[in-house]
């Protein structure tokens, strides 16, 4: 098991470092996993891309999915673990952030645009299909919640501008990944030194193949996940659990606490800092454990 003064030291001699995150690293935040119990997958049928753009029907189901887990999007926050990768790109380590989430987490904890690349988009925009024009969604979603109050019912929402079909900027099943992101994602697994993968099995492709990408180039890999991944094989470290000196077993190495027991091990003491103290207290709290990690 790689230990974490292990995984400071790879952080410390590498300034040219790409991470890559999954759902593993969201779920401290509140927002389960897609197919795990709770999420979303396991509640519906996912609607299709083009069945989105065809059907009314189809698009109604779709938006009252959205509306349903709107408030835990919407109240979700930033954990650790995005507050560390947010502290390795103010210490200029960070070249690239390639996220398979949509809850829009990095943006909110601070990683520039130039370093992010939402590969599977974002649910923080609506797009239109038409004209692409952008809008923000509380307002959206606010007046389908108030139609569906009135009246039991709404029609999907349309562009004001042109009147077309308006949608999640989110990659749909049956929906092509834009392709400057996958460029953008390669050319950053290209130039690396070192790969994080943290809280992802690494199963979903063609994002997963960024990681035999960045091997091929040179890079080192490392895997912070609490189960195994389909690319365990190809990683120069695997870090699955993580001792956090508490009474119980070792906690899920792909907890949002790594951020925080890395930020610490590593001494980086910044504004952030007073954020990932106050994650790490709450995860204690919820989790017991040791206080002394907090001093």
């Amino acid at each position: 098991m790689l230990k974490l003064e292990e995984f400071a030291a790879k952080i410390r001699q590498n300034d040219q470092i790409v991470v890559f995150t999954g759902a593993g690293m969201s779920t401290e935040s509140g927002i389960p996993d897609f197919r795990s119990p709770g999420g979303i997958w396991t509640r519906y049928r996912p609607v299709t891309f083009q069945q989105y753009m065809a059907s009314e029907a189809a698009r109604m189901e779709a938006w009252k999915r959205r509306l349903d887990g709107w408030e835990q999007y919407k109240m979700a926050k930033p954990n650790v673990g995005h507050y560390f990768v947010q502290s390795l790109s103010v210490k200029e380590k960070l070249i690239g952030l390639i996220t398979q989430n949509v809850d829009g987490l990095h943006s909110a904890a601070g990683v520039p645009d130039n370093k992010l690349v939402e590969l599977h988009g974002s649910n923080r925009k609506i797009l239109c299909m038409s004209c692409s024009k952008e809008f923000q969604p509380e307002p959206i979603i606010n007046r389908l919640v108030g139609e569906l109050q009135l009246v039991g019912d709404f029609a999907s929402p349309k562009c004001d501008r042109c009147g077309g079909i308006l949608k999640s900027a989110t990659i749909s099943f049956g929906q092509g990944l834009v392709a400057r992101d996958l460029e953008r994602a390669e050319q950053a697994a290209l130039a690396c030194d070192l790969l994080l993968a943290i809280g992802t099995t690494l199963g979903v492709y063609p994002i997963a193949s960024m990681v035999p990408v960045a091997k091929s180039a040179g890079a080192r890999i490392v895997i912070v996940n609490g189960d195994p991944t389909e690319m365990d094989s190809l990683a120069d470290a695997v870090l699955r659990r993580l001792d956090l000196g508490t009474a119980g077993a070792p906690a899920p190495a792909d907890l949002a606490v790594v951020g925080a027991v890395m930020a610490r091990e590593l001494g980086w003491d910044d504004a952030r800092q007073r954020a990932e103290r106050e994650a790490l207290a709450r995860f204690f709290e919820r989790h017991g454990g040791a206080g002394s990690l907090l001093e």
